[in-house]
């Protein structure tokens, strides 16, 4: 594992504590948080341009797929858990890697919430968010990623996994009493909202992934971006 990504997954597991910790303090500054997240979520770019690695149209690019990721969330407000925000993440952190994935996830979250509505759930948020474009990237190169059926294996898993976690939030912040029966009563509450959102992912992945994946290769290419990832 090269050096950006150990800063990378050394940086997750600290939001992760933060993040656990934080309801239990306080939950009034949570707007400062997301930023301070955000800010962090480069680092491992900041490492990449001190080392001249970097190019301000790799920067661009960044900020139009998050900002891609975010709108796409706002049409789809009126149908709970149903967005391309995942899939556009997803797709983004195959072509791109995992640091770009981790960015355009945490970026996608908090432009998104500006339109619907920030909270202390945003930081938790673009953390999950971050996350599921962390470990598409990572597996980018797996049998997992390079078929459709894999990809949508992927989607439709991380729609559960996305939903569980902001149970989480739920409990730790709000009901503040976290134990079995607390968890397995807001996640099967939350069952049919966390499908839609796994069954959002298979369908915009199964129908769009290739032409997104192919699209996105060819502007790297084209622009010689993110060759070091």
């Amino acid at each position: 594992m090269t050096k950006p990504y150990w800063v990378l997954t050394s940086l997750a597991i600290i939001i992760l504590v933060v993040l656990l910790a934080f309801p239990l303090i306080n939950l009034e500054y949570y707007l400062i948080l997301s930023i301070l997240i955000m800010i962090a979520s480069f680092l491992p770019f900041m490492i990449r341009f001190s080392s001249q690695q970097i190019t301000s149209r790799e920067l661009v690019m960044l900020a139009i797929l998050g900002a891609i990721a975010a709108v796409s969330r706002v049409p789809f407000a009126s149908l709970p858990s149903v967005q391309p925000t995942s899939f556009v993440i997803i797709v983004s952190a195959i072509v791109l890697g995992p640091q770009s994935g981790f960015v355009i996830g945490v970026t996608a979250a908090i432009v998104s919430n500006i339109f619907l509505g920030q909270g202390p759930w945003t930081p938790w948020q673009m953390y999950a968010w971050g996350m599921i474009g962390l470990f598409a990237g990572l597996l980018r190169n797996t049998w997992l990623m390079k078929n459709k059926i894999g990809k949508s294996m992927f989607g439709f898993i991380v729609g559960f996994l996305f939903g569980w976690f902001m149970n989480l939030w739920f409990i730790i912040g709000v009901i503040q009493e976290v134990n079995w029966q607390s968890i397995l009563l807001y996640n099967s509450t939350s069952f049919y909202f966390d499908l839609a959102h796994a069954l959002s992912n298979v369908f915009f992945l199964v129908l769009f992934s290739a032409s997104w994946i192919k699209i996105l290769r060819r502007f790297k290419c084209k622009y010689g971006l993110f060759e070091q990832v």
